[in-house]
């Protein structure tokens, strides 16, 4: 069956009433915790997992689906009308959007950015539909040991690239290893760091981890420096653009998503860099003009690439089960949640569920564009909700969804735990990705590691015998040595600039 008739048959599942339902929940909620500072799509779907343990797999992926795209589009209202992204892939548009609001043209600037948020998601979601059935049939062909290879291709690029330094990065996925080893051996039987407590046996529930680290760890982080009273937010009226405008961003638009899509499928590819090359692209080709003062391309064309990046991180999270930013990371773990393992195998026995969330993309984007054209000064008006009641609702709602779970006050406890580790990697700098990557990929490497050395009969080099494995074990090394190699370059140059 071809992918239009899959997409067809997908659009049957999310048109259905309660989807639609679940839809507009999801990319309205999206866009809520995009506006609010600090609170992005990763933590919302954390905070959700707890709540949606008995909601059909196909409703759940379809709003979280919604959470994704709609925290994409509130990145830009708080950038624009506060000069402080809701996500970091908005602090491009902060760039020029905030100047364009200050300058009196803010409803010009959130409607550039929904419109080309809009424009983008549909062509991106487009090529996902495309390029997902093309990456499924290579990805059939995987052995343990290529497996185990993408696995430390995702360890290595999301620790380097999801941090301001490898070693960051390499000390929060050690975090998550070691939570990931928490439990019995399945192989060996055998009890690790348990600690003598019978309820960790189990290992610890990945969604306990994920509410811990990204809600409550980001929730203390955020409260901590955000101590004073409501900032000034500048008005905005209905969004709207002129002729004028329509001319200088549809370019803009095509150049963000044909930058965005392919960074997004990347390992490690993530939003920030197709947004600042967007950036830099539209600035060079606009020869200057209003750039630095608010220029109307500095936002069009990085919030297209933003955008189009979101559809293509599903791409590598759905066919090949590897979370490239944050917010695929939880969804990985959402999977789980429903003893579903993202992959080959899921376009084959659960074909409604993936074709559901990937034609829910077209219908969610849709919603969108009609909720933040006409209730952009709504949106606005969110931003003086009082800190400290929002806040104290996230802790309250958290430690309520995670107690629902199991009905185990241990579950509270470790949950508090993490909530303070999440902290102090905040505080410190650790990005919280790569623990919840390890946490959830470590279990999977070492399964696959062990299968693969049991069938080269303890021989080491069956790691490196297939091509597939080779290559993406060389990818993971000059990804590590990249950075490495960049200092050396640069302090060659400084050394014969000096003499």
């Amino acid at each position: 069956m071809d992918s239009v008739q899959l997409l067809l048959d997908g659009f049957a599942t999310a048109l259905t009433p309660i989807n639609l339902l679940y839809a507009l929940i999801g990319v309205t909620l999206g866009t809520l915790v995009g506006v609010l500072p600090g609170i992005g799509p990763a933590m919302t779907v954390a905070l959700l997992l707890p709540i949606t343990f008995n909601v059909p797999p196909a409703s759940a992926f379809i709003m979280f689906a919604g959470i994704y795209y709609g925290g994409m589009y509130g990145g830009s209202t708080t950038s624009i009308l506060l000069n402080t992204p809701g996500e970091s892939s908005s602090m491009i548009t902060a760039l020029e959007g905030n100047k364009m609001a200050r300058r009196g043209r803010a409803a010009q600037a959130l409607a550039t950015a929904a419109i080309g948020s809009f424009v983008a998601g549909t062509i991106a979601t487009g090529l996902l539909v495309v390029a997902a059935p093309l990456v499924v049939e290579f990805a059939i062909s995987f052995g343990p040991e290529d497996y185990f290879a993408l696995a430390i291709l995702a360890f290595t690029a999301v620790s380097s690239v999801l941090s301001r330094s490898v070693v960051r990065g390499l000390a929060s996925l050690g975090i998550g290893l070691v939570i990931g080893l928490i439990g019995i051996d399945q192989q060996t039987g055998q009890a690790r760091l348990t600690l003598g407590i019978p309820q960790l046996l189990d290992g610890i529930d990945v969604v306990v981890v994920a509410v811990g680290l990204f809600a409550l760890g980001e929730v203390l982080y955020v409260a901590s420096r955000l101590r004073h009273g409501t900032p000034e937010v500048i008005p905005v009226g209905r969004a709207f653009m002129g002729r004028s405008d329509w001319a200088r961003s549809w370019k803009p638009w095509l150049r963000g998503t044909g930058l965005g899509f392919p960074f997004g499928a990347l390992p490690g590819g993530g939003a920030e860099i197709p947004t600042f090359l967007s950036y830099s692209i539209e600035k060079r080709l606009a020869k200057g003009h209003e750039f630095g003062e608010g220029a109307i391309e500095g936002v069009a064309g990085p919030e297209a690439a933003n955008n189009a990046s979101a559809a293509g991180t599903l791409v590598p999270l759905l066919t090949l089960g590897l979370p490239t930013s944050a917010t695929a990371a939880i969804l990985l773990a959402a999977f789980q949640q429903y003893g579903l393992q993202p992959g080959p195998q899921l376009f084959d026995h659960n074909p409604a569920l993936v074709w559901g969330m990937i034609a829910s993309l077209f219908v969610g984007n849709a919603m969108l564009l009609v909720l933040n054209l006409p209730l952009a000064p709504l949106w606005a008006k969110v931003l003086h909700i009082p800190r400290p009641y929002l806040y104290a609702g996230i802790l309250l709602f958290a430690a309520l969804g995670v107690y629902a779970l199991n009905a185990s006050w241990v579950d509270l406890v470790v949950l508090y735990i993490l909530g303070l580790i999440g902290f102090a990697m905040r505080r410190f700098g650790l990005p919280l990705a790569p623990a919840v990557i390890g946490l959830i990929l470590g279990p999977m490497a070492e399964i696959q590691l062990r299968r693969a050395l049991a069938i080269g009969a303890g021989d080491a080099t069956v790691l490196v015998t297939s091509p597939i494995a080779a290559v993406l074990l060389g990818l993971s090394v000059l990804i590590l040595a990249a950075p490495l190699v960049r200092r050396l370059l640069s302090r060659r140059k400084q050394e014969a600039t000096q003499s």
